[in-house]
């Protein structure tokens, strides 16, 4: 399939994400809140055991009465466009029709597997949140060592996947090549997807996390088509129209929240996608917004531990910035703004680095 066409076949998925998730939105919404989705309760604990008031106090009408785990809009819409394409390919096998289908072994099995694995697990967790279960932390959710062990696994599977079966065995540096690291692709694959999945902490005003992975998405499916990856362009193309109609609903004031079952498969794919096109040391910078959420908590709870004293009035910082005063809104667009001049900056330098092979 040449570029022109698979174009064409990508924007045709994208607007269905979108459209798939658009017509779903009220629905889910209405069965969210007739099951009463919501927290029962605003955390006042934060990870170490301290208090706190200030998140309580700004979050206590939000998080009591809007309802969480609509992020199965985003990843539920991706599995139904991806079947229905596959379906469609299928029952027109000699017709253009059989281009729609992105489901392919080399391309797109894991990021599917792992959006599917990680997002049932966070809808484990909104599940067990809403109902006040208790294997689970206080307030409740999974607890954190289980969650973790449960990345862990998936990580590891995805990144004996890519090496063995796949033999990847290097890591691009931009505008530079490639540099051979063997069996450590494996413990570098698993440290990405993992320091990710901190990056979660970017979910907690409307709309924020939506609008930042919506463009994130947006550009690696850029970059998987530069790169003739056009099964991986699609998916990503699907993700970012199925986020986008869910961004429609999310943002200020949020009708409901994406909740663990979004933002685990948002943050943990991504990590997928950039091996996948041999992106991952520009991750960072596309993904700058998320580095810093999550390096502000770690700051936030070492400088608690070591020097008993907090350096941002809460974590991860859009906290800090509303407890400051910046009204949720402008956190919000900010963030969109850098994340997008980030991307855009990605992008660039991906562009160039293909051009210069």
């Amino acid at each position: 399939m040449n570029p022109r066409t698979a174009l064409i076949y990508i924007s045709i998925l994208a607007l269905a994400g979108f459209v798939v998730a658009a017509i779903a939105a009220p629905a889910v919404a209405r069965l969210l809140i007739r099951f009463k989705c919501w927290k029962k309760s605003v955390r006042s604990v934060a990870p170490d055991g301290s208090a706190t008031p200030l998140f309580a106090a700004l979050h206590k009408d939000k998080e009591t009465k809007t309802p969480r785990g609509a992020g199965i809009l985003m990843w539920g819409s991706v599995f139904v466009v991806a079947i229905l394409a596959r379906l469609v390919a299928q029952s027109f096998p000699h017709t253009p029709l059989v281009h729609l289908d992105f489901i392919n072994r080399s391309q797109t099995w894991i990021p599917l597997a792992i959006l599917g694995f990680m997002s049932v697990l966070g809808l484990l967790d909104d599940i067990l949140v809403v109902g006040g279960f208790g294997i689970i932390e206080k307030g409740g959710g999974i607890k954190f060592r289980h969650r973790m062990l449960a990345v862990l696994v998936a990580a590891g599977v995805a990144a004996y996947w890519f090496h063995y079966k796949l033999g990847w065995d290097m890591i691009h540096i931009p505008l530079v090549g490639n540099m051979f690291v063997g069996w450590w692709y494996i413990p570098l694959f698993i440290f990405v997807l993992v320091g990710l999945n901190s990056a979660s902490v970017v979910d907690g005003i409307d709309g924020l996390a939506g609008g930042v992975f919506a463009i994130l998405y947006a550009t690696f499916a850029a970059i998987a088509f530069a790169r003739g990856q056009f099964f991986l362009s699609a998916f990503c193309a699907v993700y970012a129209g199925s986020i986008t109609a869910f961004l429609w609903y999310n943002v200020s004031p949020a009708i409901f929240y994406m909740g663990e079952t979004g933002i685990l498969g948002l943050t943990t794919t991504l990590g997928v996608v950039a091996f996948f096109t041999n992106t991952v040391l520009l991750l960072p910078l596309a993904g700058i917004i998320l580095v810093w959420e999550a390096l502000s908590v770690a700051i936030q709870l070492t400088s608690k531990k070591f020097l008993h004293r907090k350096i941002f009035l809460i974590a991860p910082y859009h906290h800090h910035l509303e407890a400051k005063g910046w009204p949720a809104h402008k956190v919000t667009m900010r963030f969109w703004i850098v994340t997008g001049i980030a991307c855009l900056a990605t992008l660039v330098i991906a562009l160039v680095d293909i051009i210069w092979k």
